[in-house]
């Protein structure tokens, strides 16, 4: 973070160093129409196929084949959920929060997609529905459904305790979750889970020091968020033990509530939607396809 006293001195044109204008990185104009209403419309007459409860310090895998929808809803509390996507046929095309916060910015909500890691960058799963849209941004900078946090884990948790052990971190409960859906080792499960979409959780950055901080989730039972699936998916989601992470996560003291994921079939698709296909870069980087 940035230090209180800085060593160095203020050169003279400071000012106007720092009143140049900000550019935004990647501009999305171009980016293909995620034609909520079609989406929407497909909703009607639609079927749920099934309902997986996540208990409290816990996850669940679920699946969501592509052209589904699936609601991550509260269920008796207020409660944080972290989210992992994966291709269904393919672990390593996964959730990729780092350049979907580049494109969308650190919160998401309605419209908004969550795009797969290098080389597939290609929509995952597209934001149909927000509860918590009218939250927006608060007097502190927080907002809700963050793609800056990474997720809390037990390796964080022994450096910061001075080697206490936790195993209920959201890491250890996607690595367990997964292991348990796939069959995979936890040693082997364990490389696969990734930085999340943190559902309803609200958070922002500390003014003057950068640092990330949580506040108490907004969120309250029947509140949801609904995803369109661009692609087949495997997800997992976890009842993350902080909570609403109003004081605290990684702990066995806070009010923690169980979660719960509905997946339902449209009786036709959207309207001119078609399964997300990969990303058209050639994957040459500059070099021969052939070898030499």
């Amino acid at each position: 973070m940035k230090p209180a006293d800085p060593e160095h001195p203020i050169p003279i044109d400071a000012p106007t160093r720092a009143a140049r204008p900000p550019v935004v990185c990647y501009p999305v104009a171009h980016l293909p129409d995620p034609s909520l209403a079609a989406l929407r419309a497909a909703r009607a007459g639609w079927t749920k196929v099934s309902e997986t409860l996540v208990p409290p310090r816990d996850a669940r895998c679920f699946e969501v084949p592509a052209g589904h929808f699936v609601r991550i809803i509260s269920v008796d509390g207020p409660q944080v959920g972290d989210l992992n996507l994966w291709s269904a046929h393919d672990l390593t095309e996964r959730f990729f929060s780092g350049k979907t916060r580049a494109l969308h910015g650190t919160h998401l909500s309605t419209g908004d997609r969550l795009w797969s890691c290098l080389p597939h960058l290609r929509p995952m799963a597209t934001i149909t529905e927000d509860t918590l849209d009218w939250y927006g941004f608060d007097a502190d900078g927080g907002s809700v459904h963050d793609v800056i946090g990474t997720r809390c884990d037990p390796y964080t948790h022994a450096l910061l305790s001075h080697g206490g052990q936790y195993h209920h971190c959201c890491h250890s409960n996607l690595t367990r979750a997964l292991a348990d859906r796939t069959g995979l080792a936890v040693p082997e499960a364990e490389p696969h889970v990734h930085d999340v979409l943190n559902v309803f959780m609200c958070t922002g950055f500390l003014k003057g020091t950068g640092q990330y901080f949580m506040k108490a989730s907004p969120v309250r039972p029947g509140d949801f968020l609904e995803l369109f699936a661009e692609i087949d998916l495997l997800g997992a989601l976890s009842a993350c033990p902080g909570g609403d992470c109003s004081s605290e996560h990684s702990s066995d003291a806070a009010a923690c509530h169980p979660l719960r994921v509905e997946v339902f079939r449209p009786a036709d698709s959207p309207a001119g939607w078609e399964p997300s296909p990969r990303n058209s870069y050639d994957k040459s980087h500059g070099r021969p396809l052939t070898p030499r």
